[in-house]
């Protein structure tokens, strides 16, 4: 029997863990089963009672492969409360967040810097925090360009002096129209944009299209031009308008790479089966790294049900964690070691679909068969948004059953991910109690949310969760490269 000790080592394992997985999945935008308000006051919730109880596992949990959604979250609420922190915890929070704005997208970060201005978040901490951020920047310059607006909010907040070689750049913003000419070339590109077609093409090409509406300019011919200064990404949305056949997929990361195939039409995955499969199975590679190969047996249950359709905010991003989750986990797996089944009971991924009900039971069931050889899986992965319906409940019953009479010395390790945040239950839905589940967002993370979600199992408490996460933040900040430098020299 635990004592009460025990009980709250328990309870902040798992209020740790539920914070976790709602950070890994929601984004505060509408999913299959709930409203966007739903999301974020749940979100709104989690993030406050988290941070007032347990703040140091709060600003870890930056060092986690949380979204970026809500790591700007977690950041804001740090600087916005830093009177509560001691010395201590502020410069260890002041490293975590250096180091997680330094992964941020950057229009992510102007976009947080803007509300640290309206929350009027204006201490010298804060301030400093700002400030290295924009010296680090290779390009202000590029920056001024793409997101003037808010590198403008970021600089008057923080009474940034433009000197020297951001001199232009501090009259660029606040003194547009006052020097004949830029030395820096994008910002007199911009400049001659306004009334000369041929400057539109060196601009980035977020900024460069409304340009070229102003100019009314093809967009055949648009896109031809701006092609040389498009990102990957940029490519990759525009290459049906444009049709291109040079964009190398291979480089793409796994989960978007699935979203892109999800998004094209049959006929064209049909066509391009060998460059598809080729470009997934790349990045899967890619993805395991030294991971590939290590999992021995492995069995898969991927939900295509209707409800993997997403939402119109998060369109078949269910669906595409599956796919992608597939591909990953058939590199991760020994050699002709995996078997991945679909709810849909569909045999071709490439042709997947959100279609029809959830009946994870029957599929559980027939993952758990023994593979060639008579072999239990060594490992058996679901994923699933949880909805267990045809019939409801059998997957968890299944489990159960499984657990307690045919596996009770756990040869099959049993892992459940689950990428959509239920904003009711305040964490992702639950297969069963015994089931480890962990949020997961992209299939990249796969192996990583793998090791977290034991701490889920319950027989672990807040001692070798928290030792996890300080093990985490160490090789965040570089700090485990250090302590091997200063091993190997002495």
């Amino acid at each position: 029997m635990r004592t009460p000790e025990n009980s709250a080592d328990v309870i902040a394992a798992e209020d740790v863990l539920l914070f976790a997985n709602a950070a890994i999945t929601a984004t505060g935008q509408r999913e299959f089963r709930s409203g966007a308000l739903d999301q974020q006051l749940s979100l709104d919730f989690l993030h406050t009672y988290v941070r007032v109880n347990y703040r140091r596992v709060y600003a870890a949990c930056l060092a986690l492969d949380i979204n970026d959604h809500n790591a700007a979250r977690i950041v804001l609420g740090l600087l916005e409360t830093a009177g509560e922190a001691s010395a201590e915890e502020r410069r260890t929070e002041g490293r975590l967040i250096a180091a997680r704005l330094a992964r941020l997208p950057p229009q992510r970060v102007y976009r947080l810097f803007g509300e640290v201005r309206r929350a009027g978040i204006n201490n010298r901490r804060t301030r400093a925090i700002m400030r290295d951020w924009l010296a680090a920047r290779p390009d202000l310059g590029h920056d001024a360009v793409k997101y003037r607006s808010g590198v403008k909010t970021a600089a008057r907040h923080i009474h940034l002096r433009c000197a020297g070689e951001a001199a232009e750049v501090g009259a660029f913003l606040f003194r547009p129209g006052k020097l004949p000419r830029y030395e820096h070339p994008l910002l007199d590109a911009w400049r001659r944009a306004h009334y000369e077609q041929g400057a539109v093409a060196e601009l980035p090409f977020t900024v460069a299209e409304g340009f070229a509406a102003r100019h009314g300019m093809k967009r055949e011919t648009f896109l031809k031009r701006a092609a040389p200064r498009m990102t990957r990404l940029e490519r990759l949305r525009t290459q049906a308008a444009f049709q291109r056949t040079d964009v190398d997929l291979t480089v793409m990361p796994l989960t978007r790479l699935a979203l892109y195939v999800l998004a094209l039409p049959f006929e064209q995955r049909a066509a391009r089966r060998t460059e598809l499969t080729g470009a997934l199975r790349t990045a899967a590679r890619r993805a395991a790294g030294r991971h590939a190969g290590s999992w021995g047996r492995v069995h898969a249950v991927l939900d295509d049900s209707f409800s993997s359709s997403g939402s119109g905010q998060k369109r078949r991003r269910p669906l595409a964690v599956a796919l992608a989750c597939h591909y990953l986990l058939e590199v991760l797996a020994a050699p002709g070691a995996y078997r991945g089944l679909w709810t849909s009971g569909r045999g071709d991924a490439l042709l997947v679909r959100p279609w029809g009900p959830t009946p994870l039971g029957m599929r559980v069931l027939d993952a758990l068969e023994p593979g060639p050889g008579g072999a239990a899986p060594d490992r058996l992965v679901i994923v699933s948004d949880g909805w267990d319906n045809a019939p409801a409940g059998l997957a968890g019953e299944v489990l159960r059953v499984w657990r307690a009479r045919l596996d009770p010395g756990r040869r099959t390790a049993v892992v459940h991910v689950n990428p959509v945040y239920d904003a009711d239950g305040f964490d992702v839905r639950r297969l069963a109690a015994g089931v480890p589940t962990a949020g997961i967002r992209d299939a990249e993370d796969l192996p990583a949310l793998v090791e977290i979600a034991r701490f889920a199992e319950g027989r672990t408490g807040a001692a070798e969760l928290h030792a996890y996460l300080d093990r985490r933040v160490a090789l965040f900040l570089g700090e485990d490269d250090r302590e091997e430098e200063k091993e190997t020299v002495s």
